[in-house]
């Protein structure tokens, strides 16, 4: 049965986001450090991101973040889910409403349903591999507080925002079990188990 993991980059001060998101800039004001270990040639990171991507039979994203990598300068065939990877994974968006006009049409499926609904549907179609739920930070949060996420892989970059949008504004109080860690030269990859 596929395993479903909650997995993002945030700063040493829990923001995934810098201040002012946009669909022009994803990541905020600041906030393009969060992914350096994406981009980089360290080997930590190009094993810890190949295996991730390997892994993944579906990725689950919030509408915010469809709409920036449908953007004009978001996903293209070098750069996608996985970075410079650039998987092919089909993607299922979690919005209360599709856009009328998507730039990569045939690699994403809206539903309409909720976070529940769009796990169950990844799960069906991933057999045997991951089921990513990659962000944004309100999505992770919320199929966390549903009771979905098998695991939370964080990707902690040694930056410092001040502001932005917070990882677990307002979450519920939990004990996460720390099953994995992986430092490099630009993150610590931690992953835990979601109980």
């Amino acid at each position: 049965m596929a395993k479903v993991v909650a997995d993002i980059s945030m700063s040493l001060d829990g923001f995934v986001t810098g201040p002012d998101p946009s669909p022009r800039q994803g990541l905020g004001r600041g906030g393009a450090g969060l992914h350096t270990w994406a981009f980089e040639q360290d080997s930590t990171d190009r094993a810890v991101l190949a295996e991730a991507v390997d892994a993944t039979g579906v990725v689950i994203m919030g509408r915010r973040l469809f709409d920036v990598v449908d953007g004009p300068g978001g996903w293209t065939d070098e750069v996608g889910y996985g970075a410079r990877l650039a998987g092919q994974q089909p993607v299922l968006v979690v919005t209360r409403e599709p856009p009328e006009k998507v730039r990569l049409a045939e690699r994403f499926t809206f539903v309409v349903d909720g976070i529940r609904s769009a796990v169950a549907k990844a799960v069906a179609m991933a057999e045997d591999r991951d089921v990513v739920i990659m962000g944004g930070g309100q999505t992770v949060r919320r199929a966390i507080e549903a009771g979905v996420v098998d695991e939370l892989r964080l990707h902690l970059s040694p930056v410092l925002l001040g502001s932005g949008t917070p990882l677990f504004d307002g979450a519920a109080p939990r004990t996460l079990r720390q099953i994995h860690v992986r430092p490099s030269g630009h993150a610590t990859h931690l992953t835990y188990r979601v109980d």
